[in-house]
């Protein structure tokens, strides 16, 4: 085996759903004015018993069911968060209780809104490496913990969710070179600090940012995998805002994508936003295995990762 491949996807969101017609009810604000400025319509926001670990044990099940695999089969965890409350146990160790996964070694990697490319990479570093067989590699946030509900600047922005993907040895790379990196000196346009953390952003840095600096990067994530931009079949961008996915795919190039939208419904899941449109689009049958498929996440410290896939 000389690389690894994804062998199954999985999400999941909770229950309740928040309208913009309810959030016009918290703060001065409209269905018309967050539509046209970020995309949104719905999120999904979790409720207080509902912990970032068990968003993240829910997505990372339904995955192993799609690969027809067993806890018993996982021998790494990694969890993708940038809003764990407690410092320990960290919340792979504790999704892994929740699956009752044995002995598996357990990591959290904070880089949020590309976290989980981050974490997909890593996963295929440790496999390639022989460090591990298969992976769970999941992307949790409960965005709603770190929000102020009073400031609409943020507020309509933010949803809650899970998404994950099993990671195995192949025989043939089905997980193309991760391009990865970050913009340190910019790195408070995205925070989220203070006691309690709050979520905060300087959005139009954050928007010049996204769509002038990163298409030619994303770019080069495609030439390290070989393909040109109009080879892919699928583009999944970490799901910010409708302003920043669409001029950012149309530079990018993908001419003959099929683009994750799913921020329309979801809002902004931080690094729950890529695994969980991955799979909502295989879910629906938009797209088909072995295509390729440009997973591109950016955002929180301002860094970014990208790799081109092939889809299970």
């Amino acid at each position: 085996m000389n690389g690894s491949r994804i062998a199954a996807v999985g999400h999941y969101q909770p229950a309740k759903v928040l309208t913009n017609e309810d959030l016009a009810d918290l703060v001065d604000t409209s269905d018309e004015w967050i539509r046209s400025r970020v995309g949104i319509r719905t999120r999904h926001i979790a409720g207080p018993d509902e912990p970032v670990d068990e968003l993240a044990a829910h997505a990372a099940a339904k995955a192993l069911a799609a690969a027809g695999l067993t806890p018993a089969d996982i021998d790494l965890v990694l969890v993708a968060t940038s809003t764990a409350v407690d410092r320990s146990p960290n919340m792979a160790a504790r999704a892994a209780a929740r699956l009752g996964i044995p002995q598996a070694a357990t990591m959290d990697l904070n880089v949020v809104c590309a976290g989980f490319t981050h974490a997909l990479a890593t996963a295929d570093h440790a496999v390639r490496a022989g460090g591990a067989s298969r992976v769970l590699v999941i992307g949790a946030d409960k965005m709603s913990e770190v929000t102020d509900w009073s400031d609409r600047t943020t507020c309509v922005l933010v949803g809650d969710g899970a998404g994950a993907a099993v990671v195995e040895a192949a025989g043939e790379p089905a997980i193309g070179p991760v391009l990865w990196g970050s913009v340190p000196e910019m790195g408070n346009a995205v925070r989220i600090e203070g006691t309690p953390p709050r979520f905060a952003q300087e959005g139009q840095s954050v928007y010049r940012w996204a769509t002038t600096q990163l298409p030619p990067i994303a770019r080069r994530a495609c030439e390290r995998a070989g393909l040109e931009p109009a080879d892919l079949a699928g583009v999944v961008l970490h799901q910010a805002n409708l302003r920043i996915i669409e001029p950012l795919a149309e530079k990018i190039g993908a001419v003959n994508a099929v683009v994750a939208r799913d921020v329309i419904e979801s809002g902004n899941t931080s690094a729950a936003s890529i695994p969980l449109a991955f799979s909502k689009l295989v879910e629906q049958g938009a797209l088909s295995t072995g295509d390729p498929v440009l997973l591109f996440g950016f955002g929180g410290n301002l860094s970014y990762a990208g790799q081109v896939v092939r889809c299970p």
